[in-house]
C-alpha cells in the first residue's frame, strides 16, 4: 500500500509539474496512435467489404451508425467515470476515486447486455430503422447480429480505456486498443475472402478484435498506480451515478447525435440517390473520422491534464493546455484538409471503385474539408468544459455539431437543393457550432479568473 501511495505521489508530481506543452505531447502520442489505428481499422471494414459490392459498402457504413450509439453508451460511463477519477486523484480523495472507476465499468457492462438483447430480439426491424434498404438488408443484418454479440465488451473497454487515460496511463490504454486493431486488419481479408464470409467474416473479424482489446485493459488496470477494479468498490448510489452523468452527458450527446446524424444522412441519401450515394457519403464518413482522430488523440492527451489541474487548483495551466492544442490543431487541420481537398477522387476510389460513388463523395469530401480545421477549437472547447464538470455547457457543446446545427441543414438543405444539399450539410453546421461554441469558453475563461481571484 504504501508503495502504491509512492507511486500516486510520483504521478501527481508528474502531472501537475511537468511543463503543460511538454506533458501534452507525452500523453498524446499514445492516444494518437490509439486514435489512428482504431480508425484505420474502421476503414479497412470499408476498404475490404468494397471490394465485394457497393450494397455491401453501404451495408456496412449502415452499421456504423449503430455502432456509434455503442461507443456513446461506452463514452458516457467512461467519460464520466474517468473526469471524476482524474479529479479526485487530483485532490488526493483515492477511497472515492477506487469506487468510481469500478462502478463506471459495471454500469457499461450492464448497458451493454440490454443493448445485445433489445438488439437481436428486434434485428430486421433494427436494421431498417438505422437506413438498411431492400436491396442491402440482408447484408446488414448479417454484419449486425455479430456486431450485437460484443457490445457488452466494447462498452465497457471503452470504460477502462478512458479511466487509464484519466489517470495518465496512456501506454496501457493505447496497447489495447492498438492491439485489437492490428488484429482486425490482419483477419478481416482472411474472414471475408479466404474463408469467403464476406460482410459475416468483417464482422467476425471486428468482434473477435473487440474481445481482445478487452481483456488487455483488463490486464492493464493491475498494472502500477493503475486503479484496480474490484466487485467490492461497485456501489450504485445517487452520488456517484450523478456524477457519471454529469460527466458523461456531453459524449453520449456528441456520440449519439453523430448516429442519429449519419441514420438521417443516410435516409435521405437513400431516397435521393440510392444505395450509390449512401456508399458515397459513408465513405466520406469513414474518412472524416480518421483525419479527426488525430486531433482527437491529441485533445485526449489534453484531458488529463485538465481534469487533474483543475482539480489541484492550477488553472494556469488547464489555460495553457487549452490554447496550445487549439492553436496546433487548427495548423494541422489545415494541412490535412488541403491535402484531402486536391485528392479526393483518389480516396474515394480507394474504398469504392463505382463512378457514381466517386463523384457523390469526392464532391462532399472536398466541401467538409474546407469546414475541417474549424473542429480544433469545436471539439478542444467541448473537452475542456467536460473535463472540468461543466456538463451543461459541454452538452451543448457536444450536440452543436451534430445535432443543434447539422439535423436543421440537412433537413433544410436537402429539401432545397437535393443531393447538393446532404453533400454541403456538414460544413454548414461546422461553420455555425464554431460561432456557437466560442462565447460558452470564454465564460469558462472567466468563470476560471474569478474562481483564482476569490482563493487570493
Amino acid at each position: 500500500m504504501g508503495l502504491k501511495k509512492s507511486s500516486m505521489q510520483e504521478r501527481h508530481d508528474y502531472l501537475t509539474k511537468t511543463p503543460v506543452p511538454r506533458l501534452i505531447c507525452i500523453l498524446s502520442v499514445p492516444t494518437i496512435i490509439s486514435m489512428m489505428v482504431t480508425n484505420l481499422y474502421n476503414m479497412a471494414d470499408t476498404f475490404f467489404v468494397g471490394r465485394i459490392s457497393t450494397q455491401a459498402t453501404a451495408a456496412v457504413g449502415i452499421v456504423l451508425s449503430f455502432m456509434n450509439i455503442i461507443q456513446a453508451i461506452g463514452f458516457f460511463c467512461g467519460h464520466g467515470s474517468g473526469n471524476y477519477v482524474s479529479r479526485k486523484l487530483g485532490a488526493g480523495e483515492f477511497k472515492e476515486a477506487e469506487e468510481m472507476a469500478s462502478t463506471g465499468f459495471s454500469l457499461a457492462f450492464i448497458l451493454g447486455l440490454i443493448i445485445l438483447g433489445l438488439g437481436i430480439y428486434k434485428l430486421k426491424g433494427l436494421a431498417a430503422i438505422l437506413g438498411a434498404t431492400d436491396t442491402i438488408i440482408e447484408d446488414t443484418c448479417s454484419y449486425l447480429g455479430i456486431i450485437l454479440i460484443g457490445t457488452p465488451f466494447m462498452t465497457s473497454q471503452l470504460v477502462v480505456n478512458n479511466q487509464l487515460r484519466f489517470q495518465g496511463a496512456a501506454f496501457y490504454a493505447m496497447l489495447g486498443l492498438v492491439s485489437g486493431a492490428v488484429l482486425n486488419i490482419f483477419l478481416d481479408p482472411i474472414f471475408i475472402f479466404t474463408f469467403n464470409l464476406g460482410v459475416t467474416g468483417a464482422a467476425l473479424a471486428t468482434l473477435l478484435s473487440q474481445l481482445v482489446s478487452f481483456f488487455i485493459l483488463l490486464y492493464g488496470t493491475t498494472r502500477g498506480a493503475n486503479i484496480h477494479l474490484h466487485f467490492k468498490n461497485v456501489k450504485f448510489n445517487s452520488h456517484y451515478l450523478l456524477q457519471i452523468i454529469n460527466g458523461g452527458t456531453p459524449s453520449l450527446s456528441r456520440n449519439a447525435l453523430i448516429s442519429f446524424s449519419n441514420i438521417l444522412l443516410n435516409h435521405t441519401a437513400g431516397v435521393i440517390a440510392g444505395d450509390a450515394a449512401i456508399a458515397g457519403m459513408s465513405v466520406v464518413n469513414r474518412v472524416m473520422l480518421f483525419a479527426n482522430a488525430a486531433l482527437i488523440g491529441f485533445g485526449q492527451g489534453f484531458q488529463p491534464v485538465c481534469s487533474y489541474n483543475y482539480g489541484a487548483g492550477l488553472h494556469g495551466r488547464v489555460k495553457e493546455g487549452y490554447k496550445f492544442c487549439s492553436f496546433y490543431g487548427t495548423l494541422f487541420l489545415i494541412a490535412l484538409g488541403v491535402i484531402c481537398a486536391f485528392t479526393s477522387d483518389e480516396i474515394v476510389r480507394f474504398f469504392r471503385d463505382d463512378p457514381k460513388v466517386i463523384l457523390i463523395g469526392s464532391f462532399a469530401l472536398r466541401w467538409q474539408m474546407l469546414s475541417m480545421p474549424l473542429n480544433a477549437t469545436i471539439v478542444l472547447s467541448n473537452m475542456l468544459l467536460q473535463s472540468i464538470g461543466k456538463g451543461v455547457r459541454a452538452t451543448i457543446t457536444a450536440s452543436a455539431r451534430s445535432g443543434i446545427f447539422f439535423i436543421p441543414s440537412i433537413l433544410v438543405l436537402s429539401k432545397i437543393y437535393g443531393l447538393l444539399g446532404v453533400q454541403l450539410a456538414q460544413p454548414v453546421a461546422d461553420c455555425l457550432a464554431f460561432l456557437f461554441t466560442i462565447p460558452l469558453t470564454i465564460s469558462v475563461w472567466r468563470e476560471m479568473n474569478n474562481e483564482v481571484k476569490s482563493t487570493l
